[in-house]
């Protein structure tokens, strides 16, 4: 992420909330995964930017500069803060984009602001309870101040191999298309910069760490999201072959979201919508889905 970027802070009943403001037009809430923050938000709102819509970019409560309180611990709470957000900017009306982790919240923001989500476009986004299952591998390099320096090292002197490690870890591909897709990635240049900027953002340390643990606490209580409830057009986008959120988490959503619309990527693993080789189209029906009043 641009380093650049100015930080803004609002403090909301819900507790103090940091964001970006990015681009301009009609705005988009964008919501991160689990771990993540503002700069991760950041990279997944670039394509919203070049299609002309302004993205709001916090980080979730507990994330990096946003406080943690027992107003906004729950997914509720936490999707009562971001309202309120989008209200002291005074934006009474906006899309939603939310990734992974960000999908329950996004999904109870919705159900509970009908009036002010305009649409709400779920990638790769949890619909229910979700356990979270660790490899020991996974628990050294970002759960360590070891492995965090390793990740680094990697990004600094053998990127082209932190790509193809990446990818591997969020899909299940053949080896042969596994090597496919990360020649794709590594040969452009802003997939190869977004994955590699998400390997910054997925800390399971420092100030992520408050986040994350909350997270992971509330999907495993997760019972029922409500969403035969919701009146907000909703587009889920899931990849196939996705090994970190499970197709079954798209498939829930679709059979349980009226009018649902699905964009399914046969190919796809968790980063699918950045790095698919159809990233291009995917992210302009994402844009236009968003588009609307």
């Amino acid at each position: 992420m641009n380093a650049s970027l100015p930080i803004h802070q609002a403090d909301t009943p819900f507790g103090r909330i940091e964001y970006l403001d990015l681009g301009h037009g009609r705005p988009v809430l964008v919501l991160h995964g689990t771990p993540g923050g503002h700069d991760q938000g950041a990279l997944m709102a670039e394509c919203l930017v070049r299609a002309g819509l302004r993205a709001i970019v916090p980080s979730r409560p507990g994330y990096l500069g946003s406080a943690l309180t027992e107003a906004n611990r729950s997914i509720d709470g936490s999707a009562d803060a971001l309202a309120a957000l989008m209200a002291a900017l005074g934006l009474p009306r906006y899309g939603v984009m939310s990734w992974s982790g960000g999908g329950p919240c996004s999904y109870r923001l919705a159900l509970r602001q009908p009036g002010r989500v305009s649409a709400l476009v779920a990638l790769a986004a949890l619909s229910q309870r979700y356990v979270a299952h660790s490899a020991r591998d996974e628990r050294f390099l970002f759960g360590t101040a070891l492995g965090n320096w390793l990740l680094a090292q990697m990004r600094a002197h053998a990127p082209q191999a932190l790509v193809g490690a990446t990818l591997a870890s969020e899909g299940e591909l053949p080896k042969a298309e596994l090597q496919a897709l990360a020649a794709q990635v590594w040969a452009d240049a802003d997939k190869r910069r977004f994955v590699l900027g998400l390997t910054e953002t997925i800390s399971w340390r420092g100030p992520r760490q408050p986040g994350l643990h909350n997270d992971l606490q509330q999907f495993e209580a997760i019972t029922d999201l409500g969403l035969p409830q919701m009146t907000v057009p909703v587009l889920v986008v899931h990849g196939k072959v996705d090994s970190d959120v499970p197709p079954t988490h798209g498939e829930w959503a679709l059979t349980q979201i009226p009018g649902a619309q699905a964009l399914w990527i046969e190919r796809g693993g968790h980063l699918a919508p950045f790095t698919d080789p159809q990233a291009t189209a995917i992210q302009a029906r994402i844009a236009a889905f968003l588009d609307r009043d």
